[in-house]
């Protein structure tokens, strides 16, 4: 049933948006292939508060919200930009002047992301990381933006440190609102896209196994569970896109497809699906405890046979410590 991958995540979450920098095809150490080289038949996986990544650069620019497949400009074109882009998986590919274009043919092309207040910003892709071994089909990518205030290219997904994380390009886009109706939900959009920071939630469920763009060997998508994985890495449990949970919490995540199996005797969180939480019980990773007035909760949280109902994932958390 498509890529059987299971992924024991040791990282943090990165923050809230999109990622960069450089001048390489093939860097030679990312947080990616640091990934894939953790990878073991395990559950068990680290959780983090945030969707997608820090704000640029940490400036007063805000989230990248979304990037725009129009308008993409080649880094050999000066005025005439791409027919069309489209993205299968995460790997890009268009016509430019004419010639069908691909994979490593987009290193140094010009994107156009749209920001959380409405404004636009220019994108260049400074680094291709092609999918290899473990990693799959996963192409990840070195993304900058121009800050206009000093006209400097900078990492579009930044560390901690100001270093640049990857991306990992993913269809549609979600709301970044928090405590709101729809907060935290993908939207559908086929002309629109979101680099996907490594460490941050979306990308965290894709190298879980959850690439939105699969499908099982029944030919069912895998898309729905990438949202609900979204959804639990956050500990969203009200699906209105706010986060009850730290950075750095372990959780243990599983399924009824194979892609994340129980493999940890810990106690039942609770059940997720696209929304949020269907249920959830009094172990859980807030340290306040959580609650949804107008959710209503599934009894029986934890059954089995819920994930023939709709439940798409199960958490489990450590056993109190006395």
């Amino acid at each position: 049933m498509g890529e059987r991958r299971v992924v024991r995540a040791v990282f943090l979450a990165c923050g809230l948006v999109g990622c960069a920098g450089g001048s390489v095809t093939e860097p030679e150490s990312t947080l990616q292939s640091s990934v894939a080289e953790l990878a073991s038949p395990n559950g068990r996986n680290l959780n983090g508060r945030n969707l997608n990544g820090r704000n640029l650069n940490g400036t007063a620019m805000g989230p990248l919200v979304s990037v725009n497949l129009s308008g993409v400009m080649a880094s050999d074109s000066v005025d005439d930009p791409m027919s069309s882009a489209w993205l299968q998986g995460s790997v890009f590919h268009g016509f430019n002047g004419g010639r069908e274009v691909s994979g490593l043919d987009f290193l140094g092309a010009r994107f156009v992301g749209n920001l959380d207040g409405g404004q636009r910003v220019d994108l260049r892709v400074d680094a291709i990381n092609p999918a290899t071994g473990a990693s799959g089909d996963i192409w990840s990518y070195r993304v900058s933006f121009l800050d206009n205030t000093d006209g400097t290219w900078k990492p579009a997904c930044p560390a901690a440190d100001g270093s640049a994380l990857e991306a990992i390009p993913v269809s549609g886009t979600w709301n970044h609102r928090e405590g709101v109706p729809g907060g935290g939900a993908h939207l559908d959009d086929p002309t629109l896209f979101t680099f996907a920071c490594e460490g941050a939630a979306i990308a965290k469920c894709v190298h879980f196994g959850y690439r939105p763009w699969a499908t099982t060997a029944d030919g069912r998508s895998l898309a729905d569970h990438h949202q609900a994985c979204t959804r639990m890495v956050r500990a969203d449990f009200c699906g209105d896109g706010t986060s009850h949970t730290q950075d750095g919490n372990w959780v243990n995540l599983y399924d009824a497809r194979g892609v994340q199996q129980d493999t940890e005797s810990w106690q039942l969180e609770a059940e997720w699906n696209t929304d949020g939480a269907l249920c959830s019980t009094s172990s859980t990773r807030s340290t306040q405890p959580v609650s949804c007035p107008n959710k209503p909760q599934l009894s029986g949280c934890g059954q089995p046979g819920h994930f023939r109902t709709g439940t798409l994932i199960m958490s489990e958390v450590p056993p109190a410590t006395p």
